[in-house]
């Protein structure tokens, strides 16, 4: 963690997106024991900021049940090549190692909880 982030405490709450990269997402999304949600977005797309406030919102609720992961598609192209990614936001429900789920666009709150608790059984 950098020193700025250190002062201004930027990490991440509990539960909250935390932002990767193409570099790790096999280790920590495909490899893990855990289910993983991941935001693909763009920096430039107004509703993929909605998303992300609906994602900080609910993952409090799934702390330690879904991990949940956010891949920015400007910089990060592999992954979003990958799981043809053609649409931003797109959200991808992963569970041993395999998509179980896909969201294209807006999805209100509570349809978005329906879809974590189905993840999370």
């Amino acid at each position: 963690m950098s020193f700025i982030s250190k002062i201004f405490n930027k990490q991440p709450k509990p539960g909250r997106p935390k932002e990767i990269s193409d570099e790790i997402f096999k280790s920590i999304v495909l490899d893990a024991e855990t289910p993983s949600v991941v935001d693909f977005y763009s920096i430039t797309c107004p509703p993929c900021k909605i998303m992300a406030s609906l994602l900080s919102e609910i993952g409090p609720e799934y702390v330690e049940k879904v991990n949940i992961y956010k891949i920015n598609v400007d910089y990060f192209q592999e992954n979003a090549g990958k799981y043809h990614i053609a649409g931003v936001p797109t959200i991808l429900f992963f569970k041993n190692g395999k998509i179980v789920d896909r969201v294209v666009g807006l999805l209100a709150l509570n349809p978005l909880r329906e879809k974590f608790d189905n993840l999370s059984k």
